[in-house]
């Protein structure tokens, strides 16, 4: 019995293996999430320096992508080694400091690298050995890159939004997730409805309420799920964001000027919908009565 045979013959080892190989990429994540707004603002600098014809302070050695240079310490330029890499246990066996400085490592780390290996170990369990699975793990994974961007920067790139949500659509040729129509009615639908309350709160209030990023990542759930999930997805994440929010400014004294940012509770509401979408849709249906 080779590895692909064990995997369909055992849950347990698919989602072993599956879960594994979710700490691994969450080791990538951290990378991603660190490197990727830093590269794009280097990117913005220099366009903005060539509109207004001014030449770039930045020279070749100062520029850096995801996979170089490689990882360094923050504090002291110490190089991390790969027995330093490995995710959760480099950080448990380090302390969570810096094996040269001792500076303090950012629990963010482990915590990418545990919640990527735990959502991977879900999915796999949810969707067994198929290729919506592989999908679906892709997905996973870039929801959690994008929402610890947004935590951190206040940003949804476009360099990761856009090629999931084209991928969604074809992705609905071959029906794994729904069909092409519903797929591109919900890509449409999904910006369309966000931009709508974007600008009747900057006509109402004179403010932003929301950034563009969240429409095209509601877009692309549109595109990934079909149209039908996106009411789901939108009262989930609005719910929960109405939630911690209050919370925030009562316990924790958040500025009820200060953004928080969407997009994190928009992608674990379009994950949820995305394994649980069926029941959950059906529940609604039959507490607003609408069930047949």
């Amino acid at each position: 019995m080779d590895i692909l045979d064990l995997l369909q013959a055992s849950p347990a080892w698919l989602v072993t293996a599956t879960s594994l190989l979710g700490l691994i990429v969450g080791s990538f994540l951290n990378v991603v999430v660190h490197r990727l707004p830093r590269m794009l603002e280097r990117a913005w600098k220099q366009e903005c320096q060539a509109f207004l014809g001014l030449e770039s302070s930045d020279t070749p050695e100062a520029a850096f992508s995801l996979v170089a240079p490689g990882s360094r310490c923050p504090h002291c330029g110490h190089g991390i080694r790969a027995h330093e890499n490995i995710p959760i246990l480099s950080y448990v066996f380090l302390q969570g400091r810096c094996a040269a400085c001792g500076a303090g490592i950012s629990i963010r780390y482990p915590a990418i690298e545990a919640l990527t290996g735990i959502v991977s170990g879900v999915v796999a369990w949810q969707m067994g050995p198929t290729g919506a699975m592989l999908a679906a793990l892709c997905l996973s994974w870039t929801l959690i890159a994008l929402s610890a961007i947004d935590l951190e920067k206040q940003l949804l790139p476009d360099a990761i939004t856009l090629p999931f949500l084209w991928l969604g659509l074809l992705l609905s040729l071959s029906g794994s997730f729904t069909d092409p129509r519903s797929s591109i009615i919900g890509a449409a639908v999904g910006y369309l409805s966000l931009w709508s309350v974007y600008q009747a709160f900057r006509l109402l209030t004179g403010k932003e309420g929301m950034g563009f990023g969240d429409f095209k990542l509601l877009a692309l759930f549109g595109a990934w799920l079909g149209w039908q999930k996106l009411l789901p997805i939108i009262l989930m994440a609005s719910l929960v964001g109405a939630v911690v929010g209050t919370c925030m400014i009562a316990f924790l004294r958040h500025q009820r000027s200060a953004p928080i940012p969407f997009g994190p509770y928009l992608a674990a509401a379009g994950w949820i919908v995305m394994l649980w979408g069926d029941p959950i849709l059906d529940a609604y249906l039959r507490f607003a009565g609408l069930a047949p």
